[in-house]
């Protein structure tokens, strides 16, 4: 008699709010025997990406790492021997017991991540214990958050406004990708005869879908929005209403905006000065006008807020703010107007101690001047994902003991790691998964493999041997997530359950819910008001309005190109051993592939296919060439997440420290680094410049 197979709805982890698909997984005494997109799932619709598809390699994959591991010899000599989970807790609590426990750090990738209730218990692990714990969005979105918070616009309307009621629509930087699940909405408002504008530094697959693609100088997105917002004042293109009602400081920024226009701004964006007068013609008049902005890729060089906080003056400048089709559409990790989850991260309660911010450049500086002793890696393969990794590779040669939990090897744990401990699958726990509109369930569909762990249970077991009080009061870790679920309300006027969510069938509209952004007009500043004029930013010695600064340019003699970095729908950055561990993914991704202008190749002796390499004055990489006007000359392009290509990276901090934590009661630090770099590329064995 056959075995009898069992379906369970779940969520697919291998994308970023507001991208979540529902996946439908068929499983057979243990075995995952089959993996589709649920139709039923109001996000994704029955989509599912490769990357989902690739969920099938994972469980029972010989790669998987099943039992704690403690390395054998020095560092660096990738050597391994199992060991106890009892002997790996006993090593981890030896060696917080000998320090202080502020100079134990805890640094989180996504790889930690994969259902969303895990992230607050671990920073409530760390403010409790009195650790060093470092928000990790400051790596990814945070930085072009922090921008629009100056300005305070924060929330967005859903893809489900856009799809009924813009009329044009501006992909600035946003790549679909990134937002698959946006892309039928997209299609749907352009059946409707909406316009469709793209705002890149390449062609990508968003490009197919516009009606005009604006390919722009990496970095010069701030000095198009100034020229755009110059138009639209200089031609009285402006709502004065809401400009009276709703801001703050338009007279200073009308004033400031004499010396931005589109003639200032052509050389330096590379879009003539009659294209920049269109484009903000174009937004002006045909309304309503939304925004879809990129959540991180655009915002990764060194003055990347300016861009956002620059763009987020334009949908006030035309009165789009609060409207129906206007505003800001899908964003990575944007506010939605609705209800939210309980926050237990627990801030409050944390002891007194000397605190390294969150700011990537501090933590570098921390770990370098040997003020960590043990340093935890969670889900994170930190020498991929950090900029200037050859300064940080060495900076962990001051810290005693580094412990990393995932599923797969990578990098950063063959060459630093000494202790490994083996994490489960979010198909192995209980969790939640949020989109911008819904919230879902992520039941639990198999026993760990091996003696894999979930990170929940690891914190607890450390907070009970470390005596961290009320770190896990719940009795469950269901009744850990009815508490994250409380402020939804039900139509009975109770709280949200994991039981209710079951009747539910795992699906659950934000109770609350508006699908647009700001119905109230009240909006994310100190006043409530759009703040084009930001005493905040003028506190930390920010300008008070916004600017531009130009991208580095004094190393163009010898390293010429610009090079940029961002997401394909093959790979998620550096998940999964940079997807070598999924042979679906590694088939289709191979190795690093660089875009290159034919132009560029032609000057270096470069044809499509070939080996290059990419090098600086701080590192250098090998790649194989992909010759494409889909990028303009002077600028080069590869997905992230390879090891080495951060190596390249400059890693100067966006701002401050003090800066940094300006937007701290949102959650926002601006602590970023630059993943700026000036480059030359050449074929292996020729001479470079020194």
């Amino acid at each position: 008699m056959a075995a009898k197979s069992r379906q369970f709805k779940t969520m697919c982890p291998m994308n970023c709010h507001p991208t979540q698909c529902g996946m439908l997984v068929e499983v057979t005494q243990e075995r995952v025997t089959a993996i589709k997109g649920d139709p039923h799932n109001p996000d994704s619709r029955g989509f599912l990406c490769l990357r989902g598809q690739a969920t099938r390699d994972i469980p029972r994959n010989p790669l998987r790492l099943h039992s704690p591991l403690r390395r054998v010899g020095m560092r660096g000599e990738d050597r391994w021997q199992p060991v106890s989970w009892e002997e790996a807790c006993s090593l981890i609590l030896e060696q917080i017991q000998q320090t202080s426990r502020d100079r134990v750090g805890i640094w989180a990738g996504h790889g930690a991540l994969a259902t969303a209730s895990i992230r607050p218990l671990f920073m409530r692990f760390g403010y409790l214990g009195g650790f060093q714990v470092w928000n990790p969005a400051m790596i990814c979105w945070a930085l072009g958050a922090y921008g629009l918070a100056l300005t305070g616009v924060l929330e967005a309307n859903t893809k489900e406004d856009m799809a009924a009621h813009a009329r044009t629509i501006l992909l600035w930087g946003a790549n679909l990708v990134s937002q698959p699940t946006t892309a039928p909405h997209l299609i749907e408002a352009r059946k409707r005869g909406a316009h469709i504008i793209q705002i890149d530094c390449r062609r990508n697959e968003a490009s197919r879908q516009a009606d005009e693609v604006y390919v722009i100088r990496p970095g010069s997105d701030a000095a198009l929005a100034l020229a755009m917002a110059h138009v639209l004042v200089k031609e009285g293109l402006i709502d004065a209403d809401f400009l009276q009602a709703h801001t703050l400081g338009y007279e200073a920024f009308a004033r400031h905006l004499t010396s931005f226009s589109p003639e200032w701004a052509e050389p330096h964006t590379g879009i003539a000065a009659e294209g920049i007068r269109s484009l903000a013609r174009s937004y002006a008049t045909r309304t309503p006008a939304m925004i879809v902005l990129g959540g991180s890729s655009m915002f990764k060089h060194q003055s990347g807020w300016e861009a956002s906080r620059a763009i987020a003056c334009l949908p006030a400048l035309i009165g789009q703010l609060g409207c129906a089709g206007g505003g800001f559409g899908p964003r990575h990790r944007a506010f939605v107007h609705a209800d939210g989850q309980t926050d237990v991260q627990a801030i409050a309660q944390r002891p007194p101690g000397i605190y390294i911010p969150n700011h990537m450049a501090s933590i570098v500086q921390a770990m370098a001047s040997g003020r960590l002793d043990v340093l935890f890696l969670l889900g994170s393969n930190i020498l991929s994902s950090f900029s200037d990794t050859s300064t940080l590779e060495h900076s962990f040669e001051r810290v005693g003991l580094v412990v990393a939990y995932d599923i797969f090897m990578n990098e950063t744990m063959r060459r630093v790691a000494d202790l490994i401990l083996p994490g489960t699958i979010w198909l192995e726990e209980l969790g939640l998964k949020d989109t911008a509109s819904h919230i879902y369930l992520m039941e639990r569909v198999l026993q760990p493999e091996g003696e894999a762990r979930s990170l929940m249970r690891i914190l607890r077991e450390l907070a009970t041997r470390l005596a961290i009080r009320n770190f896990f009061p719940w009795q469950d870790e269901e009744e850990y997530l009815n508490t994250l679920l409380a402020p939804q309300r039900t139509k009975e006027g109770g709280s949200l359950t994991v039981e209710r969510l079951r009747q539910e069938e795992g699906v659950w509209q934000k109770s609350g819910l508006s699908h647009i952004a700001y119905p109230d007009r009240h909006f994310h500043t100190p006043s409530g008001k759009v703040e084009f004029w930001s005493e905040r930013a003028q506190k930390v010695g920010l300008s008070p309005l916004p600017t531009y600064t130009p991208p580095q340019t004094e190393a163009g003699a010898h390293y010429p190109l610009q090079f940029r970095q961002g997401r394909t729908i093959t790979a998620f950055h550096a998940f999964y051993d940079e997807g070598r561990a999924l042979p679906s993914l590694a088939r289709a991704n191979g190795e690093p592939e660089l875009w290159i202008h034919p132009v560029d190749a032609q000057q270096r002796g470069i044809e499509a296919g070939c080996p290059i390499q990419i090098y600086n004055e701080r590192g250098q990489v090998r790649a194989k060439a992909r010759v494409t006007e889909d990028v303009r000359e002077g600028v080069i392009w590869m997905r992230d997440g390879w090891f080495g290509i951060n190596s390249l990276t400059n890693g100067a901090p966006a701002l401050s420290p003090l800066a940094s934590d300006l937007i701290d009661p949102y959650g926002l630090p601006g602590g970023q680094t630059a993943f700026d770099a000036l480059v030359e590329v050449r074929k292996p064995g020729r001479a470079r410049h020194l």
